[in-house]
């Protein structure tokens, strides 16, 4: 197989590639694309031996030319238009689709018209595009393999020839677990208190920066409820989280006769990732078993809508349709950015987004333009909230 890796210097990026080279003889890598960690990249490109590797602007690719060195076959490329270029190439026949945020809609969505197996790391793709991705998806006959570990867990626990109908599926819900991040049982009246440092601390989990105060806010799993539904083709109401904090149990899948199905395992990313990699088959992904004995028990609480406004918020925006998901992306992008540059608190996170939700007027989304459109208004619309706060 083939493989172009879309964020290839990220936490899934790096787990991606960790499992590819365990298989040496299964997966060649194509192309590897990384924004602006420049000798990372140049580390993996000595490494895989890609015939592209692309960057964010020219200053990037100068000093990765510089890097690699006169001796290197690979071919240096920067700029969305080169991002998309190698997630369609016609050898590639797959795409792990891992860059964080808007910026990993277009080549993913280029990914998908181009009839690839998706690699599906980047939430944004459904989060923001949802109806606009799964038509594409539908189109060009993309195969489309979750790797959020909780997607990807519902996935597995499936029924075989499941294709998004919950009813010919016997499927009641959609079980999300969640972590509760680092703030599950921290008291109330301390989360104005709550710094940075301390959001992106996750208990179970090694992620980036971001991803991470998404954790410690939970709306990274509002954001997982907009990608089940796309995913999976399931409403609001049927789909449930459920804070499971030892993080073993990944998701579940609730059928009408009472059986509920769950995929466990260690908290690795590699286990989702080589699982989608090799499907339908199963390959070594370095991860060590299970030991349930160790694990000793698993606990199970519903989510505090007090504590995590957030959540709530993806459900409102998830009911609303339209632009709304790709609102509540955009302003949340903004406002974590804004605390993490502590120019925000953390509770304000959540009112940010709210704030922005109610100024972005709702419209229907038909193609990436009009997604696009959607996101440049809520991060104009979350910037001047923000300044308002901020008395600027």
């Amino acid at each position: 197989m083939k493989l172009t890796v879309l964020g290839a210097t990220g936490s899934i990026g790096v787990s991606t590639l960790d499992v590819v080279a365990r298989h040496p003889d299964r997966f060649e890598v194509l192309a590897l694309t990384g924004h602006s960690r420049v000798e990372v990249l140049a580390d993996q490109c000595r490494r895989f031996r890609p015939a592209h590797a692309v960057v964010g602007g020219p200053r990037e690719a100068q000093r990765l030319v510089e890097l690699l060195g006169t001796e290197s076959a690979t071919e240096v490329l920067h700029g969305q238009d080169a991002l998309c270029a190698v997630a369609t190439l016609p050898e590639a026949d797959a795409v792990m689709a891992a860059i964080v945020g808007a910026a990993g809609l277009p080549p993913t969505l280029a990914a998908a018209r181009a009839g690839k197996r998706v690699l599906l790391a980047n939430k944004e793709a459904l989060v923001m595009a949802g109806a606009v991705f799964m038509a594409e998806v539908h189109r060009a006959g993309a195969l489309l393999l979750p790797i959020d570990s909780e997607h990807n867990a519902v996935f597995q626990s499936m029924p075989h020839g499941y294709a998004g109908n919950m009813a010919r599926g016997g499927v009641r819900r959609v079980l999300l677990t969640a972590s509760g991040g680092p703030f599950r049982s921290t008291p109330a009246e301390a989360l104005a208190a709550v710094t940075p440092e301390q959001a992106v601390a996750h208990p179970n989990w090694s992620m980036g920066r971001k991803i991470s105060v998404d954790s410690a806010t939970m709306m990274n799993k509002g954001l997982e409820v907009i990608e089940a539904h796309w995913l999976f083709n399931a409403s609001a109401d049927r789909i449930e989280v459920v804070i499971h904090p030892q993080s073993v149990i990944h998701s579940l899948v609730d059928y009408a006769d009472g059986s509920v199905l769950a995929q466990l395992g260690n908290p690795d990313m590699r286990t989702p990732i080589a699982h989608a990699l090799a499907w339908p088959e199963r390959i070594d992904s370095g991860v060590a078993p299970l030991d349930l004995f160790a694990v000793g028990q698993l606990n199970f609480e519903r989510p505090d809508p007090v504590r995590f406004p957030c959540l709530e918020l993806a459900y409102r925006a998830l009911r609303a349709e339209g632009n709304a998901a790709a609102v509540l992306n955009a302003a949340n992008e903004v406002a974590v950015g804004a605390f993490l540059d502590r120019e925000l608190p953390f509770l304000g996170i959540a009112e940010v987004i709210a704030a922005t939700l109610d100024a972005v007027p709702r419209a229907e989304l038909t193609d990436l333009d009009s997604v696009l459109e959607a996101d440049r208004q809520a991060r104009a619309a979350a910037g001047k909230i923000l300044s308002r706060r901020n008395g600027r």
